[in-house]
């Protein structure tokens, strides 16, 4: 096999078949999820530890950090930085070394309105942490994931399903879906694919009111074939799948309840 990857690919490969290696399998593997102190990264980190795997958390709160160790089980880790900044994600990979599987899930408030009111520089913003530090994470983080490994993004079905007011975040879903694909035939053999959610009850839907909130849930859970809406256990185990499933790659898994067939 051609490419950056082939000599070590071949080592770990004839050392996975002497060893009876089970590719599915999270046992002893180190995941490092970016954005993974609360929400969709948190409930993934759980769930990966269930399954046997070694944890670290990023994200730019210690406070969360601290916090989210808290439910975690001795032997995870967790660093506190600004995931808008290349340098530091740079940094973190150069620190942490070799690992099995990268999530990213870092991503602030959702913010919605009108494309005639939208401020441009604020815009470029929210690109900043969603999306451009979604590409540094793999820039930084592919030359250290070890054989039979993964990447997993974040999208959204707003990419595929936009309403009125979500110009910003339509187009950041679709730019990373695209980079997902991109990014499966550039860093064959390692894995990349993305999971896609509707509407989830997580901290990012935290700039509306408690009442918004609750409106959203009820409306967009009555209009969806499974009657509710999402939670993050619901996401995690999607991510939990694209690590253990060995022959999945360029894929964008959607995680809606069924909200793109109505």
């Amino acid at each position: 096999m051609d490419g950056p990857y082939a000599d070590r690919d071949l080592y770990f490969k004839k050392k996975q078949i002497m060893e009876g290696h089970n590719p599915s399998s999270l046992a002893g593997k180190q995941v490092v999820l970016l954005g993974g102190s609360s929400g969709l990264g948190l409930a993934t980190a759980k769930a990966a530890v269930k399954e046997g795997a070694v944890i670290t958390i990023v994200s730019s709160s210690q406070a969360r950090i601290d916090l989210a160790l808290q439910e975690l089980p001795r032997g995870s880790h967790g660093y506190a930085m600004d995931l808008s900044s290349e340098e530091n994600i740079k940094d973190l990979f150069a620190r942490l070394g070799a690992f099995d599987h990268l999530v990213y899930t870092a991503g602030e408030n959702i913010s919605l309105g009108q494309l005639a009111d939208t401020d441009i520089s604020a815009a470029r913003g929210f690109f900043t942490l969603r999306f451009w530090g979604g590409l540094a994470a793999v820039k930084y983080g592919a030359h250290h994931i070890n054989h039979g490994g993964s990447i997993s993004l974040t999208g959204g079905i707003a990419g595929a399903r936009p309403q009125s007011g979500w110009s910003i975040a339509a187009s950041i879903c679709g730019a990373m879906e695209s980079f997902m694909r991109a990014m499966a035939i550039e860093l064959a053999p390692i894995r990349v694919n993305a999971v896609v959610p509707g509407v989830v009850k997580t901290n990012l839907w935290n700039s509306m009111s408690e009442a918004d909130r609750t409106n959203l849930y009820a409306s967009v859970g009555d209009s969806l074939p499974v009657k509710r809406v999402g939670e993050a256990e619901d996401i995690a185990q999607a991510f939990l799948y694209l690590m253990k499933q060995p022959f999945c790659t360029g894929q964008a898994m959607i995680v809606d309840g069924g909200a793109v067939l109505v």
